[in-house]
């Protein structure tokens, strides 16, 4: 059978760099990778996490310890959340504001010891509630999202003041982009410090080793009334929408690698904003049991899945799996 000379395509990817020719801006560099950490309040303490395989909870006094090394190596961005195991939790998550809290201590302990390095912190009321919701509840249980936006706008306000580069909202409620907009403007630091929503945040059951390494599972009932529904396109897109027109500065897709679609979806809608990819916990441990089982080379897997996420149109990748690249992308791949 003739094939129409046009029609033959592997002429054009015989050698390593013609597939990189072919394979458009898919390019991972290490100022794409943001580092999730997390921080508790027993200061002296590395503290491993069940079912989340080589990830630990450090104290204060080992943060440093544990970074400056990966800074070396090119480490350009973490992601701080706080975990408190010292400070009450309430139904308004009031500790998490508190100038002790773990978070508050690293963001100005990183910033004074390791300059160079991006600082992003996780705003949220789960891991510092009593009920583990990311927002305020009235006494039915329902989320009272008036108070919700009100308490994260003073949250992340105050991690901005501690002197995060940018905070980042992941509870989910509406509006919140707005009310942390504000909170920043009468405080002086609306143009000094970036917000990057968690726009399009999923009610996944990929978060599992999360909940556990955050101690914030809900304690009764679930997210599923302010998270958004797996199957919903629409919900995403408008989501993402609302969260562009009150100011968000990045836009970010969660879980990352069963939502592909929704990538791509708001990069072709919002081009201009940079959009920020989660990697969550469930997907890192799925990718490294399924390796140490012999599944597949857990090098080749990671990087094939970070490949498809700038495919998708993901400009920022943050990943557990960011000491490993740091080391895989000095290495020569001609594959």
């Amino acid at each position: 059978m003739d094939v129409a000379s046009n029609h033959i395509l592997q002429s054009g990817y015989q050698h390593h760099l013609m597939r990189k020719w072919q394979c458009g801006d898919t390019s991972i560099t290490p100022e794409q990778l943001v580092l999730p950490v997390f921080v508790t309040d027993d200061e002296d303490a590395i503290e491993p996490i069940d079912g989340f395989p080589k990830q630990n909870r450090y104290g204060l006094n080992r943060v440093l310890e544990f970074l400056t090394p990966l800074c070396a190596k090119g480490l350009q961005s973490v992601l701080l959340f706080g975990i408190s195991a010292k400070l009450a939790k309430d139904n308004e998550g009031s500790s998490a504001s508190d100038p002790q809290t773990p978070v508050i201590k690293a963001v100005k302990l990183i910033r004074a010891s390791l300059p160079s390095l991006v600082v992003i912190t996780d705003v949220c009321l789960c891991a510092y509630t009593n009920h583990g919701h990311c927002g305020v509840l009235d006494e039915d249980g329902s989320i009272n999202n008036e108070a919700s936006i009100k308490r994260i706008a003073e949250v992340a306000a105050s991690y901005a003041k501690a002197g995060s580069h940018i905070v980042a909202p992941s509870d989910m409620m509406d509006g919140r982009i707005g009310a942390i907009k504000e909170e920043l403007r009468r405080c002086n630091l609306m143009s000094k410090v970036g917000v990057m929503s968690y726009s399009a945040k999923f009610a996944s059951c990929f978060y599992g080793p999360f909940r556990s390494a955050a101690k914030s599972a809900p304690g009764k009932g679930d997210r599923k009334g302010y998270q958004l529904p797996p199957g919903s396109r629409g919900l995403a897109v408008r989501a993402n929408q609302r969260d562009v027109e009150e100011g968000a500065d990045y836009l970010m897709v969660k879980p990352s690698m069963p939502y592909l679609d929704i990538v791509r979806d708001t990069k072709n809608k919002f081009p201009n904003h940079p959009l920020a990819v989660y990697q969550v916990s469930g997907e890192y441990t799925m990718l490294y049991q399924a390796a140490s089982a012999g599944v597949f080379d857990l090098k080749q897997v990671v990087l094939e899945s970070l490949l498809c996420m700038r495919r998708a149109g993901a400009d920022i990748i943050i990943t557990y799996f960011t000491p490993d690249l740091l080391d895989w992308l000095k290495e020569d791949d001609t594959t």
